[in-house]
């Protein structure tokens, strides 16, 4: 349903929303700081052109930290073994995605010299449904550009800084932070940021209104309730239902 990661369960309570805030202020700010460096050789309104792809880049890499080397030895494992390694490989990785690459953001930087060429390789190691998505951002066209300005080594390093795993900065705060960062581009564009992703608030009357006939169903033993929605974006209708479903009854499953 929906984005792979996008719903999870977060504790319906006012202290948890302000620490998922708390927690994507704090990552704003560090990864905003990747404007300053951009000034200059790229309009204000070309920022969200590097910042969001990167940002999502980084993300999947502190997701798939933990069971990195399991990854690649199941890769080296099945080589010449099987012609769709995918599932199993997404069962190492214990997410809906992998890559067999053994580079990380971290160790890109350890060859500056082969920065761009290896950026690429390491995108397109990642299983074919991620690589879909980072395509679609033309991060391709970014990388060249960064490195023909000199500052792809000093982009990267930015996000490589950035600590992105979801134990840090869960699933909901990283919806805000992106939430965030569309706003602050949008400024810079001259658009309106409700153009790009609709305000929590909004979201929670819809969600109110959506399963306002449900309740009654949702308080059995252990119900079950299908939603999509086409555009999901941050995945903010996705995680406040999670949201509601769950404090109505924390046995249903969204």
């Amino acid at each position: 349903m929906g984005q792979p990661g996008a719903v999870r369960q977060v504790l319906n309570l006012p202290g948890a929303l302000d620490d998922q805030q708390h927690r994507s202020g704090r990552a704003t700010t560090g990864v905003w700081q990747v404007a300053d460096l951009l000034r200059g050789d790229y309009k204000p309104a070309e920022y969200r052109g590097v910042i969001l792809p990167l940002l999502v880049l980084r993300r999947l890499d502190a997701v798939l930290e933990p069971t990195k080397a399991k990854v690649l030895a199941t890769a080296v494992r099945l080589e010449g073994v099987t012609n769709n390694p995918g599932p199993l490989l997404k069962k190492g990785s214990g997410v809906p995605f992998y890559n067999t690459s053994p580079l990380s953001f971290a160790k890109l930087l350890d060859d500056p010299n082969s920065l761009a060429g290896n950026l690429r390789s390491y995108i397109h190691a990642f299983s074919p449904d991620a690589v879909e998505v980072l395509e679609k951002y033309r991060l391709d066209e970014q990388i060249s550009r960064l490195d023909q300005a000199g500052l792809l080594y000093l982009v990267l390093g930015k996000f490589a800084d950035l600590n992105l795993h979801p134990g840090a900065v869960p699933n909901q705060a990283m919806g805000y932070l992106l939430e965030e960062l569309l706003r602050r581009c949008s400024e810079l564009s001259n658009e309106t940021a409700g153009e790009h992703f609709t305000p929590r608030e909004v979201i929670r009357l819809m969600v109110n209104i959506l399963f306002s006939e449900d309740t009654d169903v949702l308080t059995g033993t252990s119900p079950i309730r299908h939603i999509y929605d086409p555009a999901c974006g941050t995945g903010g209708m996705l995680n406040i239902s999670d949201q509601h479903v769950t404090a109505l009854n924390p046995n249903a499953k969204l």
